[in-house]
């Protein structure tokens, strides 16, 4: 299969999110979002440790719509269906040939504690399965980021495993990745 000749939408709507890929000119709703959140973020997501500004941040955007163009990775923006943005998530590290997506995402601060993230992970999951056939797709996250683990757990998918001494975070310190997955048929 050749990925980019595949044609599918490039957003969807859940009960009260809109979901899309990103499009020119969403650099400063981005910039934005990120200054809010910036220490919220940080321990988690490499992209945190420097300070952001609207250029990079059109940079980072048309760096994305490239690749969702090529279909080397599909990042999405999530908007409250008010307009307001609530953060970011997508397919990222694929696998045509299975085909397999790992989930990633970050919430923009003082958007917590509705479920939005959760309803957005469930309603990408639900694409990649529905729409890109998907066999498989996980959650990784550092084994100290309990909100990410809970919310893996919330979407309905399974702790598969712990792997020890994974990785180094961006403070040089040794952690441990958890390994979330779903699979297609499964119920959730």
């Amino acid at each position: 299969m050749n990925p980019i000749t595949l044609d599918f939408p490039d957003q969807f709507e859940t009960q009260r999110l809109l979901i899309r890929a990103p499009r020119v000119g969403d650099g400063a709703i981005l910039y934005r979002a990120i200054s809010d959140s910036l220490e919220e973020v940080r321990p988690w997501m490499s992209w945190a440790q420097s300070e952001a500004s609207i250029e990079k941040s059109e940079a980072n955007i048309r760096r994305a719509c490239a690749a969702w163009i090529s279909r080397t990775d599909l990042r999405m923006l999530i908007f409250e269906k008010s307009g307001e943005l609530v953060g970011s998530s997508g397919l990222h590290r694929m696998d045509w040939d299975v085909p397999k997506f790992e989930i990633g995402y970050w919430r923009r601060s003082g958007f917590g504690g509705r479920g939005l993230m959760t309803e957005a992970v469930c309603g990408i999951a639900d694409f990649a399965f529905e729409v890109l056939k998907a066999q498989r797709v996980e959650i990784q996250c550092d084994a100290r980021n309990q909100k990410s683990a809970n919310l893996a757990r919330r979407a309905g998918f399974d702790l598969e495993g712990r792997l020890k001494n994974h990785c180094r975070d961006d403070f040089g310190v040794l952690s441990d990745t958890l390994i979330f997955a779903r699979t297609a048929g499964e119920n959730r």
